[in-house]
């Protein structure tokens, strides 16, 4: 009997980021203040993780924590006497769970499966985080958009159903956005269609390029929680800054409009 591959964990964890898996610079809770003070401006640190080895930790020194007591008149001259709590979570934790936590706390770090502190993550972390995982969609959306305003104008009802795949011949098509990505593609390599744009620019280029972002697009459908290769990111960037510069768009018709 064929074994049936096991399905990707659907949660994304935070144990899959890179951040979840550096190792943080920390410092010795019996260490002098100046020298951990000195860490943190060399290195730019906003906190410093307290911890005695890999998987005993102690507590955070923060800018705020630190300020905190000296502004009660404290005498802080060692690690010890300025550190507050930390929060802690497993790396098998939820991505949101991070975000909840984050949001009363100035860092999380990261336990990993034998224990061991691997990781941190700080507000700033998760929103370059999100940046990296929501510019696919944003950067397809709007190449959606461009070519739906590119098109609209140009095709009546009927030539837009031509572009129709044909296993799905009974699904209705009004206007532009009843159309999938490859019919898109369908529908502009067909060289008398093409015409009617009257772009100054190359068909079966512009086509070509067009049915590598459609490729893109499904694998950034499937919610890989790998991501999508660099490369592919690099070929949604180039050809979005492509359609702006070219300012290849035309008034989009409202959604009820008839042709």
């Amino acid at each position: 009997m064929a074994s049936i591959a096991p399905y990707l964990d659907p949660t994304f964890r935070i144990g899959r980021l890179e951040l979840a898996n550096r190792p943080p610079t920390s410092v010795h809770p019996d260490a002098e203040i100046i020298g951990a003070v000195t860490v943190m401006l060399m290195n730019n640190f906003s906190q410093l993780p307290v911890i005695v080895h890999e998987r005993q930790v102690l507590g955070l020194l923060s800018w705020r924590s630190l300020g905190s007591r000296l502004s009660q008149g404290s005498d802080c001259k060692l690690v010890r006497d300025a550190m507050d709590d930390c929060e802690v979570l497993g790396a098998d934790a939820s991505l949101f769970d991070a975000i909840e936590t984050l949001k009363t706390h100035d860092c999380v770090l990261v336990r990993d499966s034998e224990g061991k502190i691997s990781g941190i993550m700080t507000a700033y972390d998760i929103s370059v985080t999100f940046g990296q995982l929501g510019e696919p969609f944003l950067i397809l959306g709007e190449i959606e958009n461009h070519i739906r305003s590119l098109i609209a104008a140009k095709f009546s009802r009927e030539d837009l159903a031509t572009a129709r795949d044909a296993i799905d011949a009974g699904r209705p098509v009004e206007d532009v956005s009843d159309l999938t990505f490859g019919e898109y593609v369908r529908l502009l390599e067909n060289p008398g269609n093409w015409q009617k744009l009257s772009l100054r620019i190359d068909r079966s280029h512009f086509v070509k390029k067009l049915e590598e972002i459609r490729v893109i697009r499904n694998e950034v459908m499937h919610f890989d929680p790998e991501g999508i290769e660099e490369s592919d990111l690099k070929k949604l960037r180039d050809f979005v800054a492509f359609l702006q510069a070219n300012a290849i768009q035309v008034h989009i018709l409202p959604h009820d409009a008839r042709f």
